[in-house]
């Protein structure tokens, strides 16, 4: 089934009381997500903040590693999540946060979660209604189970890169080492292929067609045979990816650490130019 929910798809769930909807928005740069949310989100719906919740400290695991668990219980039971729950997590657009959600839920052993595609801002398009109204949602139960999908370290991100497809989906001239606006260093984990996130998805940040995401994927060597990994800077876009290649039936493990993680060890090679 589809990881993906339209607005006029979600609009019906909601009016039946069928899913309980998470508002991920957040900004690597500018305004921060909690700004973001306060200036407008779905009704009903609490905020879940990436940084906090679905990531823990920046440090050797990079600046998003996994969340602690019991941090990701506390703060997903506080919006309110129980066991049985469906969720929907959305953003302000690109579903990027959002499937950082998506695949932290997943990580978590909760599977019933899909992603709103093109966000706030398709729910608007759609003609539904946006508050300022902050909820107070009843304690949930949900328990976390950590680790119910693969994960990627970086012994696991170097393997994929020989023995299958690590994808790099930042920014091509990021990845060829050209210019590093976040992290220390610039350059990719050596063997990684360039696929940036931006060309699966559309102009209104809505996620290609399944039909056009397979060529995308397959001109970058990756098909549903083949063991794939998903890297960017800090393990979120690598999400995003992620969740592009989900909707093609292609089972795709992110390296949470990605880029900022990797070169937290000195000892690691770098490499630099274009794809091989």
């Amino acid at each position: 089934m589809s990881a993906l929910i339209t607005a006029d798809d979600l609009a019906t769930a909601r009016s039946r009381g069928e899913v309980r909807v998470l508002d991920v928005q957040y900004a690597l740069t500018g305004t921060p997500g909690r700004e973001l949310y306060a200036a407008g989100h779905l009704p009903g719906a609490p905020f879940l903040d990436l940084d906090t919740a679905l990531a823990g400290p920046p440090g050797a695991g990079g600046r998003h590693p996994l969340p602690d668990p019991e941090v990701l219980q506390a703060a997903l039971r506080a919006c309110g999540v129980g066991d049985d729950d469906e969720v929907v997590v959305y953003d302000q657009r690109t579903s990027l946060s959002a499937a950082r959600a998506w695949w932290v839920l997943r990580w978590a052993g909760h599977p019933q979660v899909r992603v709103l595609d093109g966000g706030l801002a398709a729910w608007v398009r759609a003609g539904e209604p946006v508050t300022t109204d902050v909820p107070s949602p009843e304690p949930g139960d949900l328990v976390v189970r950590a680790g119910s999908v693969p994960v990627l370290d970086a012994d696991g991100a170097a393997a994929m890169a020989r023995h299958g497809v690590l994808l790099d989906v930042r920014a091509p001239e990021r990845y060829r080492g050209e210019v590093e606006p976040i992290d220390p260093e610039a350059g990719h984990v050596p063997g990684a292929v360039n696929l940036p996130m931006t060309e699966m998805l559309a102009a209104d940040g809505t996620f290609l067609p399944p039909a056009r995401l397979r060529e995308v994927a397959a001109a970058a060597g990756v098909h549903r045979d083949t063991p794939v990994g998903t890297s960017c800077g800090s393990g979120v876009t690598a999400a995003q990816m992620a969740l592009a290649l989900h909707e093609v039936r292609i089972d795709a493990v992110p390296y949470v650490g990605s880029w900022s993680g990797w070169i937290a060890d000195p000892s690691r090679p770098r490499a630099t130019g274009p794809t091989p």
